[in-house]
């Protein structure tokens, strides 16, 4: 049985001034290093995992790497198809400035955003493919928020409607005879 453990990277300055971030190439900020610290020494104690994949953009990069040295795991590989929502013409906008922009109605309108639908798609034909290549694995896979959210909700649609995923938090999935479930959701006590 498989395990997949999804690492949301840590914070960034633009997760602090509040934009949309995407594919827009962010690094993480101090306090997401010291975040993907305390994640490393969280899963040190937690027992083994037998491979780490990253999305291709630096600030989840960073993130797998700072918690690869603490748990003595180089990363395996890293795969564009993890990365983040393209978000078009939001990126590096904030909300209030969106609003000014295009009103209250801008999701409404065409943007050049990346479809949600088609963001899960992607994330769950790469989880898909992890499984039947290491299907006895524990792998972590350091992305974003959207990815995985969107992910969760094509694999449990019942379960997750609506998802929110914090800066450096962990969610964990096992698969058994074609069902998925989710075992850990958000956690980010290892910050507390």
């Amino acid at each position: 049985m498989p395990t997949i453990g999804f690492i949301r990277h840590g914070i960034t300055e633009w997760n602090v001034l509040g934009k949309a971030q995407g594919v827009s190439d962010i690094p993480l900020n101090e306090e997401g290093r010291k975040q993907a610290g305390l994640m490393g020494k969280r899963l040190l104690d937690e027992g083994k995992w037998d491979m780490i994949i990253s999305s291709d953009l630096s600030r989840a990069i960073e993130t797998a790497q700072i918690i690869g040295n603490a748990i003595n795991l180089p990363i395996s590989h890293y795969d564009k198809r993890i990365r983040e929502i393209n978000c078009g013409k939001i990126e590096g906008t904030t909300e209030e400035f969106r609003l000014n922009q295009w009103g209250r109605n801008w999701r409404d309108l065409e943007l050049g955003m990346e479809h949600f639908e088609d963001v899960g798609k992607r994330g769950v034909e790469f989880i898909e493919g992890l499984v039947q290549r290491y299907n006895q694995k524990r792998i972590l896979i350091v992305s974003h928020g959207a990815l995985i959210g969107l992910t969760l909700q094509q694999l449990l649609p019942e379960e997750f409607e609506k998802t929110y995923m914090d800066n450096i938090s962990i969610t964990t999935l096992s698969i058994t005879e074609g069902v998925w479930e989710c075992e850990l959701y958000n956690c980010t006590n290892h910050l507390m």
